[in-house]
């Protein structure tokens, strides 16, 4: 959570300096008010909330996901709610008007510096230009069912995503087919956006480009540790790369 609450800090904040960044009692907003429903997040802080706390947040989150324009998330890590919550999140999000989108994993390890990567059908490319960002936006929007226009709202135009996210393209012959980026974070390097064009998944390009980032941003920075949040698509590719899952995670949306 507090991984997720610097980094999404930072991309928010590039995306729009005066974006809606707030640390609130249990809550932090972290909302660019952009089509890319990523940078448009909220998620709870409190640690160990019992079924009465976790239910007050959750209409809280709701209340300012109602008060935006463009949609986004409510990030819900499980091992910040106690025993008895857990059972009941499902129930109190439809009773704060949420509906379930899909769920993840957060992972971690110490597992850098990881071995230079190669993939015989790939060459990598550093994103470095609007074109690149383009492409990268677009495998985005491919892999998770957005329109073209909102993953491009969200990435094309970034001086952070051009300078200081270790972020890669993977090509095909010349042709951007998978992407991941890694950026430092608080002493760690945090693995964002990982795509791959749904055309050709299955090949270990995902695999290959995320080793790509990291590699990249371990010998940068020095540093040792990463972490991520893994949909449950993509969850069994990490634990080859060394990471260990830890908390599970829950992304809601507003319902209709």
């Amino acid at each position: 959570m507090e991984q997720l609450a610097t980094v999404w800090r930072g991309m928010v904040l590039d995306r729009d300096p005066g974006a809606d960044v707030r640390d609130l009692p249990g809550i932090a907003v972290r909302w660019a008010e952009c089509r890319f429903g990523f940078w448009n997040c909220v998620t709870l802080t409190d640690a160990g909330a019992d079924a009465g706390l976790m239910e007050k947040r959750l209409g809280q989150a709701a209340d300012i996901m109602r008060s935006k324009r463009h949609a986004g998330f409510l990030w819900v890590f499980d091992d910040l709610l106690d025993a008895g919550a857990r059972p009941r999140l499902a129930e109190a999000a439809e009773r704060a008007g949420l509906v379930h989108a899909f769920s993840g994993t957060g992972m971690a390890g110490d597992l850098l510096p990881v071995p230079e990567p190669a993939h015989p059908d790939l060459t990598f490319t550093r994103v470095g230009t609007d074109e690149h960002l383009r492409a990268y936006a677009d495998l985005n929007s491919r892999a998770y069912g957005m329109p073209l226009e909102a993953g491009r709202d969200g990435l094309v135009g970034s001086k952070l995503w051009r300078t200081g996210v270790h972020a890669y393209l993977g090509m095909r012959d010349g042709v951007p087919v998978t992407c991941a980026g890694a950026v430092e974070a608080d002493g760690r390097l945090f693995v964002v956006l990982v795509a791959t064009d749904p055309r050709w998944e299955r090949r270990g390009y995902g695999e290959a480009v995320t080793r790509k980032a990291l590699y990249e941003g371990a010998r940068a920075t020095g540093l040792t540790r990463a972490t991520l949040h893994a949909t449950a698509a993509g969850a069994p590719m990490y634990p080859r790369i060394g990471f260990e899952p830890n908390s599970p995670l829950h992304f809601f949306t507003l319902g209709s």
